[in-house]
């Protein structure tokens, strides 16, 4: 049956007013020393990836345009962090964590007022449809809201003097400086303050540099940095990375290097930096999830969690299931279902009520997932699914490729769409070797009721990737749980508590337990004279 993609774009008219953009969104300033600074040379111009039919023929949305700085404007901003920073010495790195904490519910009120504009730039400059932009809108506000619980039980837990064999000494976390901080396109919001967020609250000074697709939603929150933080916390680049960012990292004044994106990327960049010892790195990278569905599976359950891990946001999740490795037991029965659920899911525009398949936002992505498909066909494979592959313009619908072998790109490349690779096996050890061998260790999702299987495989993949999931698909959340990969995938570990942890180091004020350093303590803890030394509690 067709899908009758000729229709899948609507007219200009056809977009319901209330989630139509007003008019492009002409940004000409940025957050720079405190300022919001006017640009006036080249810009970027922001196409959507949902097209309108024109007279013409389909052309992708015009959002609008963002201004295309150079490595003068990068150097700025680095040299207002590194100022606002002052070797620990400025503002923001010595301010009680209580005054941090006031600033960062401030900015977290002001950002709540830009909710609307903020979700449909969301929804129109990635294509992620309308509920899910709601809900990464709230969800990134729930993350700030915890980080700042989460620091208050820091904060307490550090108000008291440790004393052992004669020293007493108060331990606490202090920042480590300047941060560049590179967000991913996915989750645009929510995985850039993910990072940012407690790299802020921890006293250091930021870098920010949007991701290449969802730039402008940050545009309406720049003047809540600008009002709440103080002069140079917070600087804003932008740019094409391969231009500003090299120099950024050559400085060496670059302190703690965040990305969330390719390994590749995070290779060259920490090699720009001429003192590597002194870089911390907190990074989130490629990963190629599997999923295996043994013999004692339950089959619908594991059709139903695939579709979920593996086509979520058009499958475009570092935690999504990229691969699924199927019992020969199940494995005719599971495309067949699999195909079924798959022609359930309603495709079309992000706003219509119950879809779930949407355009593509990077430009090249239906050509590169066609090349996957090609590429497993002249190999053997076939596309099992009705439609699979089928491609308008920016929309890719879903394609279950089966079976899929050694030789294929599709059983090593990341492909971050939806393209669904089924793997058959019949001995265990397969999948094991796999992810043995695998350049990347993010996550898994074992399929099995039965309680020795569930066991025996726990134990050596628990050893291969950083979080096993049971009889359901791969996931970041809940945010409290430890976020992090093995080998390329990650290095450093994200989740509320870790996080604070990630972006900050343990220091301590300590001396000799006599009666001149009793007193000399309790005359700075008396006089609140230090931020640092201090008996508050946070409440």
């Amino acid at each position: 049956m067709s899908l009758n993609l000729e229709n899948l774009f609507p007219a200009e008219a056809d977009v319901p007013a209330e989630y139509a953009l007003e008019g492009p969104l002409d940004q000409r300033s940025y957050l720079s020393n405190g300022d919001m600074l006017t640009w006036s040379g080249d810009v970027h111009t922001v196409l959507s990836p949902i097209c309108i039919k024109t007279a013409k023929g389909l052309e992708r949305k015009l959002i609008g345009t963002y201004p295309l700085c150079g490595e003068k404007e990068a150097q700025i901003a680095l040299d207002a962090a590194v100022h606002a920073y002052n070797n620990g010495r400025g503002e923001w790195p010595t301010m009680s964590v209580a005054q941090r904490i006031e600033c960062v519910e401030k900015f977290t009120r002001d950002i709540m007022e830009k909710k609307q504009e903020v979700v449909k730039l969301i929804m129109w400059e990635i294509g992620k449809t309308y509920g899910d932009s709601v809900k990464e809108f709230d969800r990134t506000i729930e993350y700030i809201n915890a980080t700042i619980d989460a620091l208050k039980d820091i904060d307490r837990k550090s108000a008291g003097f440790t004393i052992e064999q004669g020293i007493v000494a108060q331990i606490r976390r202090s920042p480590l400086g300047v941060v560049l901080c590179m967000g991913p396109f996915n989750y645009p919001l929510n995985e850039t303050f993910t990072t940012l967020i407690p790299a802020l609250i921890m006293g250091n000074t930021i870098l920010f540099k949007p991701p290449k697709h969802g730039t402008l939603l940050f545009y309406p929150l720049l003047k809540a940095f600008r009002d709440n933080f103080p002069k140079g916390v917070v600087n804003t680049i932008y740019g094409r990375g391969n231009k500003i960012i090299p120099g950024l990292m050559e400085s060496g004044k670059i302190n703690v290097l965040t990305l969330i994106g390719s390994s590749k990327v995070a290779n060259e960049l920490k090699k720009m930096h001429p003192k590597v010892n002194r870089l911390r790195a907190i990074l989130g990278l490629d990963a190629k999830n599997a999923a295996i569905i043994t013999a004692n599976a339950d089959l619908n359950l594991a059709v139903k969690e695939t579709v979920l891990g593996a086509l979520s946001f058009n499958g475009q999740r570092c935690t999504a299931l990229k691969i699924i490795f199927v019992h020969k037991k199940h494995v005719d029965q599971f495309v067949k279902e699999l195909s079924a659920e798959i022609a359930k899911l309603k495709f079309g525009m992000p706003w219509q009520d119950g879809v779930s398949l949407t355009p593509l936002p990077e430009p090249q992505k239906p050509a590169y997932l066609q090349e996957l498909i090609d590429d497993a066909v002249t190999k053997g494979a076939q596309v099992i699914n009705e439609n699979g592959g089928q491609t308008k313009e920016s929309f890719v619908y879903p394609a279950v490729v089966y079976p899929v072998t050694k030789e294929m790109k599709l059983y090593t490349e990341e492909q971050f769409g939806p393209v669904i690779p089924v793997v058959t096996f019949d001995d265990i050890e397969e999948p094991i070797n796999y992810l043995i061998e695998s350049t990347h260790g993010q996550q898994v999702s074992i399929f099995s009721n039965a309680n020795e299987e569930v066991a025996a495989l726990i134990d050596p993949i628990v050893n291969q990737v950083s979080r096993v999931n049971i009889n359901c698909q791969c996931q970041r959340g809940p945010d409290v749980f430890p976020f992090t990969g093995r080998k390329d995938s990650a290095e450093g570990t994200l989740s509320v508590v870790d996080a604070l942890r990630a972006f900050s180091i343990r220091s301590l004020v300590a001396t000799k337990l006599n009666d001149n350093n009793k007193q000399l303590l309790n005359e700075i803890i008396d006089g609140h004279s230090s931020n640092f030394l201090s008996t508050k509690y946070l409440f």
